[in-house]
């Protein structure tokens, strides 16, 4: 039986076709050996690219991850509607696809950029009374799926090829690009569903080197160095924050978890703070009363320690 051990950082795996996030981070965290991990929200099985995975420690700021902003490259269809809003469900409309040219495409795609109201897809892994929506779904059960509001930065179309459409997307967090390409059917009037989608970037990763479970495989043959070397430390999450350095003093506070004057600049907000070593030791801001409030502490390795 292989021995987990402790573990800290971040994988950012490059998720395979058909697999659940869930499956995946297995798979990854049985190959690292990693006592403990999570993911930064699921793809779909359908979906390929970016799955950052933390563990250990790391895993302290997978929610935050979670909303963060992420870019994809979606593929549709024209002319067929589904049940699940892409290619793994049945057909439950078809529609002829009109003469499109590219004004008629921008002014679609127009509509459904900025704030948007969404109502997620009813095959979802969306929770109501604890339970999985899709698991409702597949049961036949009426599934009343409440409508949201997602903002979507960036809509582009990439290529225009008879029934189907290829598109650039960047959006905010709680975004189902399922439903989006199904309201820009709406929208065209002839119904789509989605039949690819690679996620591209979360940030702060925003030309990340992916990692994919074939080249795991090939380090955990070589030994718990080369499984280390593909790992990105803690504070290459939090790259996007401020870092503000603190003396040994107070470094030694931060750790024991007390408070001490806010060390940092006049209406500076959440920052990364590190030890004189070099380790993230908790993401602080300023409180009311000008003294340094700890947001989420992290006990990590000394420095020099693997994956710290």
């Amino acid at each position: 039986m292989a021995r987990f051990r402790d573990l800290h950082g971040i994988l950012l795996l490059d998720k395979p076709l058909g697999m659940s996030s869930n499956q995946a981070l297995q798979a990854a965290r049985r190959l690292l050996r990693a006592a403990k991990g999570g993911h930064t929200g699921a793809l779909d099985p359908l979906a390929t690219g970016l799955l950052p995975l933390c563990f250990g420690e790391a895993t302290k700021i997978a929610g935050m991850l979670l909303g963060s902003r992420k870019a994809y490259e979606a593929e549709c269809r024209l002319g067929a509607t589904t049940r699940t809003a892409d290619l793994e469900g049945d057909v439950v409309q078809r529609r002829p696809v009109p003469a499109l040219d590219p004004p008629a495409l921008e002014q679609a795609l127009a509509t459904l950029r900025g704030c948007i109201v969404q109502v997620p897809p009813a095959y979802s892994a969306l929770k109501q009374g604890g339970e999985p929506l899709y698991l409702k779904a597949r049961r036949g059960e009426a599934v009343q799926v409440p409508p949201r509001e997602v903002e979507i930065h960036r809509l582009e179309l990439l290529e225009h090829a008879g029934d189907r459409l290829r598109l650039h997307v960047e959006c905010g967090s709680g975004t189902y690009i399922r439903s989006l390409v199904a309201d820009l059917g709406e929208r065209l009037g002839c119904g789509a569903h989605l039949t690819a989608l690679r996620r591209l970037w979360v940030e702060p990763f925003r030309a990340p080197a992916m990692v994919s479970l074939h080249r795991l495989e090939q380090a955990a043959e070589q030994g718990d160095t080369a499984l280390d070397a593909l790992l990105l430390p803690l504070a290459a999450g939090v790259a996007d924050l401020p870092a503000l350095p603190l003396d040994g003093a107070a470094a030694l506070a931060v750790a024991r978890g007390q408070q001490i004057p806010w060390p940092g600049a006049p209406g500076q907000g959440r920052s990364a703070a590190f030890a004189p070593d070099g380790r993230l030791l908790a993401l602080i801001e300023p409180d009311p009363l000008g003294r340094l409030r700890i947001v989420r502490g992290f006990n990590l390795p000394a420095a020099g320690a693997a994956a710290g």
